[in-house]
């Protein structure tokens, strides 16, 4: 083990495992390691929770599944689903969040979700890819060698994959459901734009303690049922 972690190997995937929102969640080899920022993201979701049973929370673009295990502990009543491309994130996904009655689902973005989904997510929450792509190399060489690019590399300005999912976010929200965005400070005002061109309602929230932003928008009521869009 000590080897390893010389060589330059992820302690978590050492380990096969990190602690995340008080949560031991499994960490396989080549699967993206959840970051203590992320729990920001989790926060501002819980916030935005309406904490009544058969809430519908999505997490996508989930990895190990960090999120949604973290959201089921917390909305033990909530129709809990997350969705990855990745095999090897996906098999990771199922051992963190089945156990605790979630489904996983493998794919691209909303092309993974059940189409029973469409117009009835109230809690979205999506931890995308938003690296830009000529930054990867500046990364912890723990990153960029033993983590897949695909979930780092957010395309030239590290927007690609967010703005995707934002153009889609609406036909699958319910009336007055959220969409949260991990992002940085730098690509927040954009993501704003964004959202908004889409029809949301969006706000910035900043976490200094763990240098985290996350874009929080909503859904206006009547919006997703109509939309048919993605």
């Amino acid at each position: 083990m000590v080897d390893c972690r010389v060589a330059g190997k992820p302690l978590e995937h050492i380990l096969g495992w990190v602690q995340f929102c008080g949560l031991k969640i499994a960490v396989e080899a080549g699967v993206f390691v959840p970051r203590r920022r992320t729990e920001f993201l989790v926060r501002q979701a819980l916030d935005q929770a309406g904490g009544r049973p058969g809430e519908v929370v999505v997490d996508l673009c989930c990895g190990s599944g960090a999120v949604a295990a973290a959201l089921l502990a917390a909305l033990p009543d909530a129709e809990v689903h997350a969705a990855d491309i990745e095999p090897a994130a996906v098999r990771c996904a199922r051992r963190n969040v089945v156990a605790g009655g979630g489904l996983v689902h493998e794919g691209d973005l909303f092309a993974a979700l059940p189409r029973s989904l469409r117009g009835r997510v109230d809690l979205l929450v999506v931890n995308a890819p938003y690296v830009p792509t000529d930054a990867i190399g500046l990364m912890p060489p723990e990153a960029r060698e033993h983590e897949p690019r695909l979930s780092l590399d957010g395309g030239k300005d590290g927007l690609d994959v967010l703005r995707r999912v934002v153009a889609v976010a609406p036909s699958w929200l319910a009336p007055g459901g959220s969409l949260l965005l991990e992002t940085s400070a730098q690509q927040a005002p954009s993501l704003v734009d964004a959202v908004a061109r889409a029809g949301l309602i969006g706000r910035i929230a900043i976490s200094d303690e763990l240098v985290a932003t996350v874009i929080i928008a909503v859904s206006l009521a009547g919006d997703a049922a109509t939309s048919d869009r993605g």
